[in-house]
């Protein structure tokens, strides 16, 4: 029987972790421009294929590449070693964060001819790390989607069936990890949008708690859910990428004064300790709708967790049926409000068409968003306007209160939740496409994480007989991502499903 993946090979520096790069790279054995050669070869190789990007400089990533290398042979000259915990790692960026000098697109006609001329903060913080910043990564446009099928300039495939969906918003992200096309990434995440598309394309997907991360310079949908996180092909990995742009930044109002912890030396540390976590299992996650080898792959997850000394108990988070509702309608409003400043008068796209200034707004949007984009701004409006505003978006509020209470009542009881990131393996392309309320339903599972303001994760926990990837989704604490990282990490040490590769 042909397997439907292959084991990752450890002579390949694209199956290698940041640490172990970065050794190769501190000993001389690998420059970050190879790595960085490599990467667009396979990119090259690949992408006509998947569809994770909608741009790439190759010279630009090079000569980061080169400065890197450069970097590292002046520490050699002073004796002192590299520091940076990203040296001269590439880390593809969603195509909705600001990169300066590079294309922003959000995958829409509004912005098809943007260039961003500033850096979002986790894009300088990156910087800092000394990351190589690689390529824009395709997205459902203005990360309005579930799919990546809503991208004005094509749709991604993903890695494990090209005929299947990578999972969205940021299923450029995703995918471009899978492949091998990036080492790790940047995506965002308004109601599962970097949790969803893990799953679906196995590989780690991190939503940090809202307020950890910097929102500068991402072009907002949602601004009260929006999160910024890595895509990475190991917990730690995505310990290292949260290490470098989490923090305060004073150009974001929402932005948390907190300190921020080595989430890679804490994993370690927690891993060193035998900790043993007491673990919920909410029951509302494993009703109708749960498709049963998902089912079974998050079940046989929970087993191991039992077989580690953990404590698994069931909890209720009884709101939760609540949750697609109340989320269509905050987001929608604040889509609404968010996008109104796409006008066709001071950037983006406007209208050849238009004979007058109102005739330039209404033709302007009209060509320039997407049928989903325009359905959302349409829902939302309706929520926001006179008579509806106490009907719809006060009492959505209100419930949203409620969820929150739902998972606070919950942590009395256990240290983090477990559940299934999605109810299903990834779908075909187009199978979803024109019933909205069933694409809505791909995000049962990890819109709460959102509403509620909280950190969440997915691992990859197995593979379906099809052989398409489901992911194992950890909700932790507010702004204890050091456990929640540690907790994933436990099961990812024990298993092998983030070693397995697309045999694309």
């Amino acid at each position: 029987m042909t397997r439907p993946w292959t084991e990752a090979v450890p002579a390949d520096t694209r199956q290698l972790s940041i640490g172990e790069l970065s050794a190769r790279m501190e000993a001389g054995s690998l420059s970050a421009v190879e790595l960085m050669q490599e990467l667009v070869a396979r990119t090259k190789a690949v992408e006509g294929r998947v569809r994770a990007f909608n741009s790439f400089d190759e010279a630009d990533a090079l000569a980061q590449a080169r400065a890197s290398d450069e970097r590292r042979a002046g520490a050699r000259r002073l004796g002192r070693g590299a520091v940076r915990p990203l040296e001269g790692i590439p880390v593809g960026i969603k195509d909705v964060i600001s990169v300066a000098g590079q294309p922003l697109t959000a995958s829409s006609r509004m912005l098809e001819n943007f260039v961003s001329p500033y850096d979002a903060t986790v894009t300088e913080r990156l910087k800092d790390a000394g990351a190589v910043c690689w390529g824009r990564l395709n997205l459902d446009e203005f990360a309005m989607g579930s799919s990546t099928e809503n991208s004005a300039f094509g749709a991604t495939s993903n890695p494990w069936d090209l005929e299947r969906v990578p999972g969205g918003s940021s299923g450029g992200s995703a995918a471009a990890v899978a492949a091998g096309e990036a080492v790790a990434a940047l995506g965002s995440d308004t109601g599962g949008s970097i949790r969803q598309p893990a799953a679906l394309c196995s590989v780690v997907g991190l939503k940090p708690t809202y307020g950890r991360v910097s929102r500068y310079g991402l072009i907002a949908f949602a601004s009260s859910l929006d999160q910024i996180g890595p895509f990475a092909r190991s917990v730690r990995d995505a310990a290292v990428l949260l290490g470098a742009i989490a923090g305060h930044d004073p150009r974001d109002s929402t932005s948390v004064r907190l300190e921020v912890p080595d989430y890679a030396r804490g994993v370690d540390e927690l891993a060193k300790s035998g900790r043993k976590w007491r673990l919920g299992i909410p029951k509302e996650y494993f009703g109708e709708g749960l498709d049963p080898e998902v089912g079974a792959a998050v079940e046989e997850a929970i087993g191991e967790y039992r077989r580690m000394g953990c404590e698994v108990r069931e909890v209720s988070l009884p709101h939760t049926k609540y949750a697609i509702a109340t989320y269509y309608i905050i987001a929608t409003a604040e889509c609404s409000s968010n996008l109104a400043r796409f006008d066709g008068v001071r950037y983006g796209h406007r209208s050849r068409e238009a004979t007058d200034a109102l005739d330039i707004y209404f033709k302007s949007r009209a060509e320039g968003f997407g049928q989903e984009v325009k359905r959302r701004i349409i829902l939302g409006t309706y929520v926001l306007s006179s008579g509806y505003y106490d009907a719809y978006y006060l009492r959505a509020q209100k419930v949203r209160t409620l969820i929150r209470g739902d998972f606070l009542q919950a942590y009395r009881e256990v240290d983090a939740i477990v559940t299934p990131t999605s109810p299903t393996p990834a779908f075909r392309k187009g199978e979803k496409a024109a019933d909205p309320l069933a694409m809505y339903l791909n995000d049962i599972y990890t819109i709460g994480v959102n509403l509620a303001g909280l950190p969440g994760m997915s691992v990859p926990c197995g593979f379906t007989k099809a052989g398409l990837p489901v992911g194992l989704q950890i909700i932790g604490q507010p702004f204890k991502e050091t456990e929640l990282l540690a907790i994933g990490a436990a099961y990812e040490e024990r298993t092998q499903w983030h070693g397995r590769v697309p045999p694309l």
